[in-house]
């Protein structure tokens, strides 16, 4: 009855605003795309609290099992019709816009221009260009405007005093600013948009003028929000690799282990599943896998879909900022009391603990206790998300008026008004979330564990499973490329494997093999069945060039010189190379790979970073901004910067075990670092955490190389000992552990009375301190109650 009473509204509202054509376009192509077998997402944006939508199969997710608002999607108050944005498999988006195309006429589907804009650094260049200006001159002028998003010249000028002097200073730099003021935010270049396609009951040319791109696409003239004011319909056709990536691992499974899944009927109380998200193991996971977002699951160790839909609507810099997120983990945890200032709001807020984290709830509240109509509540929720003083005032008078007839006490009404407005900046549309979810949800019951490295003898071109792990591609090598990783399987299918790494240069196709690909494939392990790294990349001339005199041979027919039908006989025996160093193995893989395989560079470092308290990177985007933390990692990336100045300072990139974190060295710091500052070196960083729009990032403070930081002997080894609860049993397995690690460090025992009242005692002998007595030590009187200091 709920579900009919649901419908029967829902399209009464879509037939009063005329809009039943757009949903049965909508529908047509995405039964078209399910019959073609093309990938359609679960929902996207506000169009997923339709019951229409879901009953039509445009979108998966059911509205009124995660209470979800038709109203946020659509309602008579609503001035502008929304969209119903649908995403698709990457690779075959193109299908679904051609089907389009075909079925409402060419003549009446076209995708929809987008106009890049002058910006303030690129108005500077283009007229310093026209001007015939010397490039140097422009180029020294464009960089002192300051970086940042949308800045206007005028703003430039007031906030850089250096770019100010310059141009009152000369001339020819006035009137280049002059004119390129006239010029910024003019329509520099078209090209096409990424997803909008637009289709009209008659013909475009009709309508709208009509362009075509240097890549043969037709387009429109006017731009998305010229359309709009047209009337005329607009479609989101979005591509998402995520859908792609589905598509290719159930297609997998059905290859490999002969089940047929359907994405759809996943259960969705799987456990497996949710300990994966628990454990933080979502690397590549769509939506989950920043490296914040990892360490907020592992603090927050979600159960539902429900929990996964609020980290997706609370992971964004207003929440992190405003310390939401701990707020909502300390709550669900039970650390903090849940409370609700009146009994209405608990069933609108139960679910994520008495705190307002979506849009809809923002309406809901408003409709119960205010006895807003929904679509009254969504008129509310945007003027509160604007922020318009003129807007707010009227709406908060409204409010008050509905509470007061609804007999809510006036202060209650004030402070509850207040809250939504507080978090009506924050707030996310929950529709959309939960879409999101699903799909994260789907990616991680399907998610592989284990990346082996490649290998000549068993890589595909691409990723393939092996067993219950996943076989790094070939062509994923850097500098192998498809071309070379086909000849490679095409090769091995012949000779079943290769003997050895001559024999393997010579049944390839010269054309194909050179010296940078054979040392990529090298340093990646994928040669490593044929020999050790150090012994072929010692003979890799030799090789090529024996494969070369091969393959003349063969095409000149002299295989006789070789012995039988082409068996080339004699192979040379590797020489006698001294293995890598654990450092210059991991350094290739990490340079044709992108990641390590074999190890990690830091892996050595564990216990005393342990000791140190160093936060793993993964963890960063989960603290507070201005928090003071230890990070260890080895720099990948630099890129260096210059201030207003002239001073130089950089952007570097850190990676740890756990993930990869920028950090910013300021002129000072940067100054400092001179001589440490290189790509592979490991570093010991003390900082602060920056959290910005672009993503939370650390200012180094003060830096020094891992290896100095690590070889520091230990001079003391201090044990915390609670005497209420210390036995003779501890005392004998203590005495056990010092005597199984005999060493340099002396121990002192801090011992703690029920009084609160401390004392110190020496112990009698000295132990080796590493990480596995701290750890057993560690595990009789407690986690924290071993230290040491060096």
């Amino acid at each position: 009855a709920e579900y009919e009473r649901r419908l029967s509204a829902e399209i009464e509202t879509i037939k009063k605003m005329r809009f039943a054509g757009y949903f049965l376009i909508v529908w047509d192509f995405i039964h078209y795309a399910r019959a073609q077998g093309v990938p359609v997402g679960p929902g996207r944006g506000s169009a997923a609290g339709s019951l229409v939508s879901y009953a039509l199969r445009i979108t998966d997710v059911d509205p009124l099992q995660y209470d979800l608002l038709f109203e946020r999607f659509l309602n008579p108050q609503r001035v502008s019709l929304p969209d119903i944005d649908i995403d698709f498999c990457m690779r075959r988006r193109g299908e679904i816009i051609e089907y389009v195309t075909q079925k409402y006429g060419r003549e009446n589907v076209a995708q929809i221009i987008t106009f890049g804009t002058m910006a303030a650094k690129a108005a500077l260049k283009d007229v310093g260009r026209a001007l015939d200006m010397p490039y140097g001159d422009v180029d020294r002028l464009a960089k002192l405007i300051p970086n940042q998003l949308n800045i206007s010249l005028d703003d430039a000028l007031q906030q850089s005093p250096q770019l100010r002097s310059q141009i009152e200073g000369d001339e020819r730099l006035r009137d280049l600013m002059d004119v390129a003021k006239r010029l910024e935010g003019l329509a520099r270049h078209a090209s096409t948009h990424a997803a909008g396609v637009v289709i009209s009951p008659q013909p475009l040319t009709e309508i709208v003028p009509i362009y075509k791109s240097n890549r043969e696409e037709i387009t429109t003239q006017y731009d998305m929000g010229a359309l709009e004011r047209l009337g005329l319909l607009k479609m989101d056709f979005l591509g998402l690799t995520t859908l792609t990536v589905l598509d290719d691992a159930v297609r997998m499974v059905q290859q490999n282990r002969g089940m047929a899944l359907e994405l759809d009927r996943l259960p969705l109380d799987d456990a497996e599943t949710y300990q994966l998200f628990a454990r933080g193991d979502t690397t590549a996971i769509f939506q989950f896998e920043s490296h914040g977002m990892r360490d907020i699951l592992r603090r927050y160790q979600p159960t539902r879909l429900e929990d996964l839909t609020a980290l997706n609507a609370l992971y964004r810099p207003g929440p992190i900022q405003g310390g939401m997120i701990d707020d909502f983990i300390n709550r669900k945890q039970g650390k903090k009391k849940v409370s609700y200032d009146l009994p209405e709001l608990k069933e609108i807020l139960e679910e994520t603990y008495g705190v307002i984290v979506y849009q809809e709830q923002v309406m809901q509240i408003a409709n119960r206790l205010a006895g807003f109509t929904l679509g009254e509540a969504d008129i509310l929720r945007r003027a509160m998300g604007k922020k318009k003083r003129e807007e707010m005032a009227a709406q908060r008078e409204k409010f008050m008026v509905g509470c007061r007839a609804n007999k809510v006490a006036e202060k209650k009404a004030e402070r509850i008004f207040d809250l939504m407005a507080e978090f009506a900046g924050y707030g996310f549309n929950k529709s959309h979330s939960c879409a999101y979810a699903l799909l994260a949800y789907q990616t991680a019951y399907l998610m592989g564990i284990t990346v082996l490295p490649p290998d000549v003898h068993e890589s595909g071109l691409y990723f393939t499973p092996v067993g219950e792990s996943i076989r790094f591609g070939l062509a994923a090598v850097k500098n192998v490329g498809e071309n070379t990783a086909r000849a490679i399987c095409e090769a091995r299918t012949r000779s079943e494997n290769f003997q050895t790494f001559f024999k393997f240069c010579e049944v390839l196709d010269a054309r194909v093999l050179n010296r940078r690909v054979l040392e990529s494939l090298i340093k990646s392990g994928a040669l490593d069945a044929l020999g050790g790294r150090s012994q072929l990349i010692a003979v890799v001339d030799r090789a090529l060039e024996r494969a070369q005199k091969v393959t003349r041979a063969r095409g000149s027919g002299q295989h006789a010189m070789f012995a039988g039908s082409y068996e080339p006989v004699d192979y040379e025996a590797l020489p006698d190379a001294g293995e890598w160093s654990e450092e210059e193995r991991l350094a290739g893989e990490y340079a044709v790979l992108g990641f390590y395989v074999s190890g990690h560079p830091l892996e050595k470092y564990a216990g005393r970073l342990k000791e140190l308290k160093a936060v793993d990177l993964g963890a960063v985007e989960g603290r507070r901004g201005g928090e003071e933390i230890t990070v260890a990692g080895i720099i990948v990336s630099i890129r260096p910067m210059r201030s207003r100045k002239g001073a130089r300072w950089a952007i570097f990139t850190l990676q740890d075990l756990t993930g990869i974190q920028e950090l910013l060295a300021f002129p000072e710091a940067c100054a400092r670092m001179e001589g440490i500052l290189k790509v592979g070196t490991a570093l010991l960083i003390k900082g602060r955490v920056n959290i910005e729009e672009a993503g939370t990032r650390v200012v180094v403070v003060e830096a020094h190389p891992l290896e100095q930081m690590a070889e520091r002997a230990p001079a003391l080894m201090r044990v915390r000992v609670d005497l209420a609860v210390i036995n003779e049993l501890t005392l004998d397995r203590l005495q056990e552990l010092f005597e199984s690690k005999p060493g340099n460090c002396p121990v002192a025992f801090e011992l703690l009375s029920a009084d609160g009242s401390k004392a110190t005692l020496q112990a009698q002998q000295c132990v080796r301190a590493d990480q596995a007595l701290v750890d057993a030590i560690s595990a009789v009187c407690g986690p924290d109650a071993v230290e040491v200091v060096r």
